[in-house]
């Protein structure tokens, strides 16, 4: 297969030498160092399951379908494995640890792949920020229960210098961190699922249909319970961010992302129908719906957790929220690091956001991306602004309508890039998967938009601002890449002048 030069990524490895002189700064990251566990890891730390479970199902059940939320995460699980299809095509095809850039830029050019690189610093640097707000106002409550009041706004910045040092060290120490996380907060919601499951369910026992069935997933508003799916499937593409650091760049990413989007729809259907069987299809409803009045939307899910176990249960649950958001906040910083240090190697950043440190890895961005969490989060802090109201809330919301746009340009992007590069190419891979998946996430982003809102929590002009951004944020990398296009062509075209 031949690629235009303009339009494929270049590699992550070291530049090849000779006799000239070592280059002082490194800019590879270290190949070869995580496997397909590593990368899962690092996926469902950034989707927070049990942050995706606390915070997202009471409002899909409460404001959604009630007891038909389960089904919507299968729906959109079966949406995103569809997409993932033209996605790992691209990947094995497109190596490079910022891959909507990449794989956009192959289909359309640099200056559309440079749009689509700011729309996914934008959705994951504002989810980590979101994360920053209710990580901090989790940790400030916890600690608020032992007698000590610490505003979250400290916990937030302390954390961010914490995050910063371990994102600076070798990416084996970091998925390591996360799948002890990881899997501290998905044991304890397997032991609730199972606990359920075996005992036979609540008050009006287990039932399949009413919570999977046609007439129970249509039920209510679905868009609503589909909304807030996508937004705990938030962060499986990431896998293609770390195909560098692979050991097996064609295999691993492929099996990544099939594995961590079936893992995560399965795990969150299961566990959100294990809660609609504790309380009973016909009550869960009301039961969600008491949980959002009463100013403590954790107690729909913490509350069967101490009537189960104990006291205990709910204090762990407590403690592994904490922990569980600070996985995610962790995964990202990863993620948007790699992202600046493939764009940095593209020429479309400055070169010294390329640079690695002894550990290989990208040191420079990370201090970066710990900048623009600061950034992000310390106005809602000056303000006094509510940090789940409105940091998380917002944010949230503007990451998933982003992210979404950028899923659909990557299905486009499939289409165009295999239609002109026929070499290998499958139809269900190339042309079916990839046009059916543009349709259906049309469809969910269309619900995302008109139901924004009720996602953010906030005003309808608030909401029309969120959204303005994405379209801005998108022409904006467009138009700072045609400048730098620009530059490059006039430095290339200027005589060069030798010396008498």
């Amino acid at each position: 297969m031949t690629v235009k030069k303009d339009q494929m990524s270049i590699s992550n490895s070291e530049p090849r030498t000779t006799d000239a002189p070592v280059k002082e700064h490194s800019t590879a990251l270290r190949a070869g160092s995580i496997g397909v566990l590593g990368i899962l890891f690092f996926v469902l730390s950034a989707q927070a399951p049990l942050t995706g479970i606390v915070g997202a199902s009471p409002l899909a059940a409460a404001l959604g379908n009630g007891a038909g939320a389960p089904g919507a995460y299968l729906i959109v699980g079966i949406v995103i494995v569809i997409f993932a299809v033209g996605f790992v095509a691209m990947s094995r095809k497109i190596q490079a640890n910022g891959a909507f850039y990449a794989y956009v830029a192959a289909a359309f050019g640099r200056k559309t792949g440079a749009g689509a690189a700011w729309l996914a610093l934008l959705a994951y640097n504002t989810v980590q920020a979101a994360m920053y707000g209710l990580y901090g106002s989790a940790f400030s409550g916890l600690l608020a229960s032992i007698g000590l009041q610490v505003p979250w706004w400290l916990l937030a910045l302390a954390t961010m210098a914490g995050v910063q040092v371990l994102g600076s060290l070798n990416i084996e120490l970091g998925a390591r961190v996360l799948a002890l996380l990881v899997g501290l907060e998905v044991a304890i919601l397997l032991l609730f699922g199972f606990t359920v499951l075996f005992s036979g369910g609540g008050p009006e026992g287990i039932s399949v249909a009413a919570s999977f069935s046609p007439e129970a997933i249509g039920a209510g508003a679905p868009g609503v319970a589909i909304m807030f799916a996508v937004a705990s499937m938030f962060g499986f593409e990431s896998t293609a961010i770390y195909s560098a650091e692979a050991k097996d760049p064609h295999r691993t990413v492929a099996r990544a992302t099939y594995l961590s989007v079936g893992v995560i729809s399965i795990f969150f259907a299961f566990i959100s129908w294990m809660l609609v069987s504790y309380y009973g299809p016909s009550q869960v409803m009301g039961a969600a719906g008491a949980a959002l009045e009463s100013g403590d939307a954790t107690s729909f899910v913490i509350g069967p957790l101490v009537e189960l176990f104990g006291p205990w249960a709910g204090v762990v649950a407590g403690i592994l929220l904490v922990t569980s958001l600070l996985a995610g906040i962790i995964a990202f910083h990863n993620g948007i690091n790699r992202y600046l240090h493939s764009l940095a190697l593209q020429g479309s950043m400055p070169a010294v956001l390329a640079r690695t440190n002894r550990h290989r890895a990208p040191a420079v961005a990370a201090w970066i991306q710990s900048a623009a969490a600061v950034v992000l989060v310390l106005p809602f802090a000056i303000l006094a602004l509510d940090p789940v109201l409105t940091l998380f809330s917002w944010f949230s919301g503007l990451a998933v309508a982003a992210l979404l746009v950028l899923y659909m340009l990557c299905s486009v992007a499939v289409v165009s890039f295999f239609r002109r590069e026929r070499a290998g190419a499958q139809l269900w891979q190339t042309r079916i998967a990839p046009v059916l998946a543009t349709v259906l996430l049309g469809w969910v982003l269309f619900l995302v938009v008109s139901n924004f809102t009720a996602l953010i929590g906030g005003s309808a002009e608030t909401a029309t601002a969120l959204l303005a951004v994405v379209p801005v944020v998108f022409l904006a990398g467009v138009l700072v890449e045609s400048v730098i296009e620009r530059r490059s062509h006039a430095t290339a075209a200027r005589p060069v002048l030798s010396r008498p």
